[in-house]
């Protein structure tokens, strides 16, 4: 049964990577993976937000196991986060390069700590 959540979980999140992404990226005329840096802050948001339930005990591991594990993990995606990086320091974008991982890094634990702390709201 667990492994039907993860799965489930999975699928939506890898369905909901590809939309968001696509959606972002083609908003934006530039080689800044936006894409990519909207699905793991928004990935991350959702992570804090999970967590604060779990640590005050008000959410059941069934959904942590769906929406964490399932979702989330399938929603971020640090391979392409790294490939894309790459490919802007190999494309000579070396500043935009740098950005991305500095950006993605502070925005990523930004939401994580947001998402903590609405959920502790909420349930604490």
């Amino acid at each position: 049964m667990k492994f039907l959540l993860v799965a489930a979980g999975g699928a939506v999140g890898a369905a909901l990577r590809y939309l968001i992404d696509r959606t972002v990226q083609a908003r934006h005329d530039t080689t800044f993976p936006w894409g990519t840096f909207a699905v793991n802050v928004t990935g991350s948001m959702i992570l804090g937000m999970l967590t604060g339930a779990a640590l005050a005990a008000a959410s059941p591991q069934d959904v942590q196991l769906l929406l964490g594990t399932g979702l989330c993990g399938a929603l971020t995606t640090y391979s392409t986060f790294s490939y894309e990086t790459l490919s802007l320091a190999e494309a000579g974008a070396r500043f935009l390069a740098a950005v991305n991982v500095i950006a993605s890094v502070v925005a990523g634990l930004g939401a994580l700590f947001v998402g903590l702390a609405l959920a502790q709201a909420v349930f604490g």
